[in-house]
């Protein structure tokens, strides 16, 4: 591990266990590091490990083997007082605002709680740090006032924003923060969170199933399918030129604003189906995540699949110009250079690394 990080995750796995089922493994020997002021996007489908990878961090999901470590403390196995107090400098924004919020109490009041539960502040200094909070969020000035079910999704949202960062924290996680809402409501939010970055120098470990958004607030991405990460580096180069084949098939199910340029990726898409050879598929054990059992975790998908990739799970090594990639069959797989509309508006400048 490289110092010097704000955060480290170092071979986190997670396996559920239940009584009469098999254990399944959430997350497979994934390592990632995050350095102070940056972004780090975690992108994946459904059921890649997305979330657990957060609850593990913010001591949701229980740990079965690896390291976190926050500031250079292990955070690893943290409970009890020791994780309250960390929640002033590690907070986190989830995908449905309303379910966290009480319907009975204002939304000045649901921002102050970020506050209650750090230090004791007179009234007036609690009503200013709200009121600035609520003004870098972009809610309207009267937002104290109002109750939560006054406000729209993306107000919501912010509302949830701002009561993450009043207590200063030096990380936060975003989980899924945008998949609920419209286009322009999206832009929006990334924006909030750029500038809050930039204000109060935030580091952001940001979650989402849509890589031309993630790329759009990342600094660096790191591609989870199945629990195991396939493939991360700089945002901007994975999304122009992704190498692993998941990642490939993520963008080009990323739908586009161009009928006829999706018409297209749809025929592209048609000529080269995710369905492996048969001689894979016999050696892969279906319901199993483990690589241990199966190999890649990708092998009973991949159009590009030999019958040695279900024997072992590849490592992730350095291709080119930063990004690594968890493939042993890199030789052969097409490059894809993304020429594509973006999903967000383009005015929307490109992040560069700190």
């Amino acid at each position: 591990m490289t110092s010097g990080n704000l955060l480290e995750i170092e071979d986190l796995t997670v396996v559920y266990r239940a009584l009469r089922s098999a254990p399944v493994p959430a997350l497979e020997a994934v390592s990632l590091q995050l350095r102070e002021g940056e972004t780090v996007g975690i992108v994946g489908e459904s059921g890649s490990g997305k979330s657990t990878l957060a609850n593990a961090v913010l001591g949701l999901a229980p740990v079965t083997s690896g390291h976190i470590r926050f500031a250079g403390d292990d955070i690893t196995g943290l409970r009890g007082r020791a994780r309250r107090q960390l929640s002033s400098e590690l907070q986190a924004v989830f995908q449905d605002p309303y379910s966290s919020l009480n319907p009975g109490r204002t939304v000045g009041q649901a921002i102050a709680e970020g506050l209650a539960a750090q230090r004791r502040e007179p009234r007036t200094r609690v009503a200013a740090r709200v009121a600035e909070t609520i003004r870098q969020s972009g809610l309207p000035a009267d937002a104290a006032e109002r109750y939560p079910a006054m406000l729209s999704g993306g107000q919501r949202q912010r509302v949830a924003i701002a009561r993450a960062v009043i207590g200063g924290p030096r990380l936060v996680i975003c989980d899924e923060v945008t998949s609920a809402l419209d286009l322009s409501v999206k832009a929006q939010i990334l924006n909030v969170l750029r500038d809050l970055q930039a204000s109060r120098g935030l580091s952001l470990l940001f979650i989402g199933h849509d890589l031309p958004v993630v790329r759009h607030i990342s600094h660096r991405i790191v591609v989870l399918y199945r629990g195991m990460a396939v493939e991360e580096g700089p945002a901007e180069e994975i999304y122009r030129r992704p190498r692993h084949p998941y990642t490939q098939a993520l963008i080009a199910s990323s739908p586009v604003p161009d009928p006829a340029l999706q018409r297209g990726r749809r025929a592209t898409r048609g000529s080269a189906p995710l369905a492996p050879a048969a001689s894979v598929a016999s050696a892969a054990e279906p319901g199993r995540y483990s690589p241990h059992a199966r190999g890649c975790s990708f092998v009973d998908r991949c159009p590009y699949a030999v019958p040695t990739c279900s024997l072992a799970a590849p490592p992730l090594v350095l291709a080119e110009a930063g990004v690594r990639v968890a493939c042993t069959e890199l030789d052969r797989i097409p490059a894809l250079e993304t020429q594509l509309p973006v999903s967000v508006p383009p005015d929307m400048p490109t992040l560069s690394p700190p």
